[in-house]
């Protein structure tokens, strides 16, 4: 099904802006059909059976429809282009939408739990319904399908907004059971369990707004690079023979299909400034190509010829690799003097290193000074933003 609906709608690369947007809207208006069709099955059945919990269900689904339209927005104005005033796009907006559609999942669950307590203080006996019960059976079926739908085209284009909603689908057959369980329940066990099962449900429908709040907030704030993503880039740049070293790679993300790489390449001190601008010009092309984004690269000369800054540089990088073998150091130059010898390099250390930057600078300056009382290090100690 899911390959068919593609196959109507989309032609060519789904990774291109146009197109992504058309995955999008499938997605939407997907969940827009099936939650309509869900709410009104379910609204039936609750009122035949006279059930709090399965309206509850019912009016959990209309909000997934209202969520699936406020996606659909969210991919309409995701895909305007850039402005004055919006510079780098409006891909962020897909994230503004999935904080918006968080705040109506939230509200709706608390709103239901206040139906489901009050259901449970004033208890009335709900019957047993055979359509209500084949409705939310169905009801589960398709929301299983409506999940490997969304996560499919979530990492199809990698939207945080579909695999939000295929998430979403999935707490709602965990919630649709739990009101099935309860039906049996009161049916075979003469116990009315329909306030307590409603409160479950609006207990999933919250825990699903928190999360969806999360995942579309965290990225609006900014978030580390995918790994795997920053080891590709790093190898595609080093695959070119005149490249020594890449080092503060950062991958600014601004929705998708907006994504700006910025990074520092070591190329050695005796290559010209025109040979070193060419270079640059054609890694910078790739990168736009492959990754279809903004690239800017800085060089950094590196003086890899002279045998004594090399011998140095290697002296300090075993000294940082004692303290950790994930840290590193470029922008390595030296100063000579007529008693001591200048050493100056940045050294990178990941957000969770055991000592504090100052501390890490101090102990390398005192390592390198058991080494040779002549070496005077000055070291900047910087957080690693790529890994």
């Amino acid at each position: 099904m899911t390959k068919l609906l593609l196959k109507m709608f989309v032609r060519g690369d789904v990774k291109e802006a146009s197109n992504r947007r058309k995955v999008g809207y499938v997605g939407s208006f997907t969940g827009i059909a099936v939650n309509v069709i869900l709410f009104l099955g379910k609204l039936l059945a609750g009122l035949v059976a006279g059930s709090i919990s399965v309206m509850a269900d019912a009016f959990n689904n209309l909000s997934d429809a209202g969520s699936s339209l406020l996606t659909f927005v969210g991919f309409k104005f995701a895909g305007r282009p850039a402005d004055r005033e919006h510079p780098f796009g409006h891909g962020r907006m897909e994230y503004v939408t999935g904080l918006i559609i968080s705040f109506i999942i939230m509200m709706m669950g608390f709103e239901l739990a206040k139906s489901s307590v009050s259901d449970i203080i004033h208890a009335e006996k709900t019957a047993f319904s055979a359509l209500a019960f084949a409705i939310l059976l169905i009801s589960v079926a398709v929301k299983l399908w409506l999940f490997f739908f969304y996560r499919r085209l979530g990492r199809l284009i990698n939207s945080g907004t579909l695999t939000a909603a295929a998430m979403d689908s999935l707490s709602d057959t965990v919630s649709t059971a739990a009101v099935i369980i309860s039906m049996l329940i009161a049916k075979f066990a003469g116990i009315n369990t329909d306030g307590y099962a409603g409160v479950l449900v609006s207990l999933f429908i919250m825990y699903t707004g928190v999360m969806t709040f999360r995942d579309s907030l965290t990225p609006l704030l900014g978030t580390r690079p995918d790994r795997q993503l920053v080891c590709e880039i790093r190898d595609r740049v080093m695959s070119y023979p005149d490249i020594i070293g890449v080092h503060d790679l950062l991958v600014h993300d601004y929705g998708a299909g907006n994504m700006m790489i910025s990074l520092h390449a070591e190329i050695p001190i005796a290559m010209s400034f025109a040979q070193a601008h060419d270079l640059v010009d054609v890694i910078e092309d790739d990168l736009k190509a492959e990754y279809k984004c903004s690239v800017t690269i800085h060089i950094d000369p590196i003086a890899d010829t002279d045998e004594e800054t090399m011998r140095l540089k290697a002296v300090c990088e075993g000294v940082v690799k004692e303290l950790g073998e994930e840290l590193s150091i470029h922008d390595f130059r030296i100063v000579k003097g007529t008693s001591h010898i200048n050493m100056l390099f940045d050294v990178v250390v990941p957000y969770d290193f055991g000592y504090t930057n100052s501390e890490t600078a101090e102990l390398v300056k005192a390592k390198l000074k058991e080494i040779d009382e002549k070496y005077f290090a000055v070291i900047n100690v910087e957080n690693d933003m790529s890994m």
